[in-house]
């Protein structure tokens, strides 16, 4: 049995109510803190114990090396690995001697709470020595949305039942000794030892400044702390620095009543071009604005950010208080992955942990991206910017492998390919039709023209260039893509995957749109009408693979043609398959990793019938073991289309409590951001009925048995939307903006500030649910109580 970390259940916090080492690893995923630019992982304040320690600056790695057994053509020579920098979260304690450690002397009592509207961490700990001295201890810890560089905690001291001596000693410490990784587990990060080489250290009155750098990729970066603090008559602080450790001490004698506060202002910059010189001042100059700014000034501006971002992104449930809270948590660590990313990548585990060695994949377009286009569509904005800052280094990709156009890595920090297996990497072209859709979704949402010109019409040139040049026509003039890999990762090198191929095909067409909507920009970037009309060709000709005899579409070429794994004679214990099985026996069986073919019928709906997709949604439930997070929200979004209200509903709520209950087994190397926002995904797209196909806003909302009432909110071209949806009908409200033409079910409807339109909901149509492999079914959701 797994122990599990037990939080009381309510709906803008995440609280632990006692201190449970056994999971200290996993609920410092869960208590991370982060902006987009830094992340704090959820640690102690006084460092030990610990299950992973981490303090990440987005996109800051070192390199390593990518040994092969068999190197070939095209492979990629180094990868890439989030570093652990300078840990600046540091607050040790001794009380009259001895130090603050929960696994010594008597932890009276022990609480953390994860505040979701003021965007901190808070603890409390009432705690007695072994000396028999009793204290009481508070810390807040934020890192800020309105300064991208600042991180600060507060850490207030007291006496429970006698005088006490305290010392507080806060540090930065830069190559801290991390954690081993589980063993044979891929997910998991590659253990880097003392990357940061010191450049520059000193102290000052009260705080220190360390500066560091990477051995091999050769970033630059440094930190920065600053202190003030309240105390009784005698406190004293003084400061010292180290090449690697940088120190403040604050002594005093606190008698009864007495109360020891020291704000600790935290500044963090990174650069792979800019002096030592330029960024200890770029740091220093940030630390002096959060102290101009205050502790009570940082934390105003922290709540004002949320409280804008919970108008404009919130999701009411009425019926089940742990999947409000769930859902809520969920929207708070997509927002804390991308919301000041500003231009770097979206990684997999956000900034809460190191797995996946902290690398981008084609999660950020698909999953995480439709959600910030609808909630923080400028944080969606700077994701696709640093895409199109590192085209040059997808068209040398491209050419290495003999195509034109750009083809994105399949796993990255900074740009170039990263993946030692190029079947599950250099095959899985679909991030590049992931990437073009999320383009035109976002301008479709949002009628940026500037963004279109400047960075969307190059993106979507480029990657409509790739699926040509990868694609061909057959001698029955059909245009096939061959030899990729799709989503489900266990059918690798197969042909005319269907998500591909529909991906391709909308993005060969967004293209030739881009190049009619802007043809001075597409003929600077060599593309005129005459391609476009090839593009929209190749389009009009893509293979769709379609089975006849079955009356489902096969995943791709052939699929349907192989054998049934036999799931009767897999154990539990075999599962996630890819570190039971090898991959060739995977890739020649009918099982299916996580939704591929159902992928595609959510976002490319408007491709299918709605048989078809009751028929194929069946068909592929028997075959997909999850074993990948990013599966159940697709599948949620499908069972409620399709009719399976109650499966929807055990799908939504896998995806929602991915890392609350650590359904992975993976929470302690970071949360799951896919799925964190796949549980918005869910909500807004599966019971919602949201759907967005060529830039036109449709819902068909359903509520399962279990829930009285769905709210949610969204951005759409500079408006604010409110659905909220009961069993009957659904009400659309414009809180802001122009009136909005949107469907209900097919019917046509206008929205606008003065006049909310409220429609009934079609009875449901009763079908047979579907089954799935034995011992994959998802977890039913039983009604709480009350």
């Amino acid at each position: 049995m797994i122990a599990q970390p037990s939080f009381a259940v309510e709906p803008w916090s995440v609280r632990e109510t006692e201190l449970d080492l056994d999971v200290l690893a996993q609920t410092e995923s869960v208590f991370a803190l982060a902006n987009g630019h830094i992340g704090l992982r959820g640690n102690l304040d006084e460092g030990e114990p610990n299950g992973l320690p981490g303090t990440y600056l987005n996109s800051y790695y070192e390199l390593r090396p990518l040994p092969y057994a068999e190197a070939g053509y095209g492979y990629p020579e180094s990868g890439q690995t989030l570093v652990n920098v300078t840990d600046g979260k540091i607050v040790r304690l001794l009380v009259d001697d001895e130090p603050f450690d929960v696994r010594y002397g008597k932890l009276l009592s022990h609480e953390r709470e994860l505040d979701l509207r003021a965007g901190v961490l808070v603890r409390h700990v009432d705690w007695r020595s072994p000396a028999n001295a009793a204290v009481r201890v508070r810390s807040t810890r934020l890192v800020s949305f309105s300064q991208r560089a600042v991180a600060a905690v507060q850490y207030e001291v007291e006496p429970l039942d006698g005088p006490l001596r305290v010392v507080v000693q806060s540090e930065l410490i830069a190559n801290e000794p991390g954690a081993a990784p589980p063993k044979r587990d891929p997910r998991a990060a590659a253990v880097l030892e003392s990357p940061l080489r010191s450049e520059e250290f000193f102290e000052r009155a009260s705080g220190a400044v360390l500066l560091h750098s990477t051995n091999r990729s050769e970033l630059r970066m440094g930190a920065a702390m600053d202190h003030v603090f309240e105390g009784p008559d005698g406190t004293e602080l003084f400061a010292e620095s180290s090449p690697h450790v940088g120190r403040v001490t604050v002594t005093a004698d606190l008698a009864d009543g007495d109360r020891l506060r020291v704000v600790k202002f935290l500044a963090y910059g990174w650069s792979s071009r800019r002096s030592v010189p330029a960024i200890r001042d770029q740091v220093i100059a940030a630390l002096a604005e959060a102290r101009h700014t205050g502790w009570d000034g940082l934390l105003a501006a922290q709540r004002a950010y949320l409280d804008d971002f919970w108008d404009r992104a919130d999701v009411e449930l009425e019926g089940d208080l742990e999947l409000q809270q769930a859902v809520r948590f969920a929207l708070f660590h997509t927002l804390q992955a991308g919301a000041r990313a500003e231009q770097r990548a979206i990684a997999a585990k956000g900034l809460t942990g190191p797995g996946y060695d902290g690398h981008t994949f084609w999660d950020t377009e698909r999953f995480v991206l439709p959600v910030l286009t609808y909630t923080a569509p400028e944080a969606a904005a700077d994701a696709l910017r640093w895409r199109h800052s590192t085209l040059d280094l997808a068209r040398e990709r491209a050419t290495q492998l003999g195509l034109d156009g750009a083809a994105f890595p399949w796993r990255t920090i900074r740009g170039q390919e990263c993946s030692g297996y190029w079947p599950a990497g250099t095959a899985a072209f679909h991030i590049s039709g992931a990437i073009a859709d999320a383009v035109e979704r976002h301008y479709a949402a949002t009628e940026d023209d500037t963004f279109d010109r400047e960075f969307g019409v190059e993106l979507l040139i480029e990657t409509a260039r790739l699926w040509r040049s990868l694609g061909h026509h057959d001698p029955q003039g059909r245009f096939r893509i061959d030899g990729v890999t799709g989503p489900d990762e266990y059918s690798a090198i197969a042909d005319n995957n269907v998500y591909t191929n529909l991906l391709a095909q909308k993005n060969l067409r967004a293209a030739a749109d881009a190049v009619a909507r802007h043809p001075r920009c597409a003929a600077e970037l060599g593309a005129d009408f005459e391609e476009a009309a090839i593009w929209r060709d190749a389009a009009d000709d893509m293979v769709i693979p379609w089975d006849a005899t079955l009356g489902v579409h096969p995943q791709s070429e052939g699929f349907t043609d192989h054998q049934v794994w036999d799931f009767e004679h897999t154990t539990p214990e075999q599962y996630p398959l890819l570190l039971h099985f090898p991959y060739f026996d995977l890739y020649r069986k009918q099982v299916v990793k996580q939704a591929d073919l159902v992928l595609a019928l959510h976002w490319r709906g408007d491709a299918f019938t709605d048989e078809e997709k009751q028929r194929d949604f069946d068909y592929y439930e028997r075959l997909t073991v999850r074993d990948s997070s990013l599966s159940a929200c697709t599948q949620a979004v499908m069972a409620a289309e399709v009719g399976h209200l109650e499966l929807a509903y055990d799908y939504f709520a896998e995806a929602a409590f991915m890392d609350l209950l650590d359904l992975e087994h993976n929470t302690r190397d970071g949360v799951h951001i896919a799925s964190l926002a796949g549980a918005w995904i869910a909500a807004v797209a599966g019971f919602g009925g949201m759907r967005d196909h060529d830039g036109e806003l449709t819902f068909k909302p359903r509520l399962p048995p279990l829930l009285e009432r769905l709210a949610f909110r969204l951005l759409i071209r500079g408006r604010r939307l409110k659905v909220d949806v009961s069993k009957r009908d659904a009400t659309y409200t414009l809180l802001a903006g122009r009136q909005l033409q949107i469907a209900h079910y097919g019917k046509e409807i206008t929205v606008s500030r003065k006049t909310p339109v409220t429609e009934t909901i079609p009875p449901a149509v009763d079908r047979p649910a579907p089954r799935q492999p034995p011992g994959r079914e998802p977890t039913r959701r039983a009604r709480p109580a009350a």
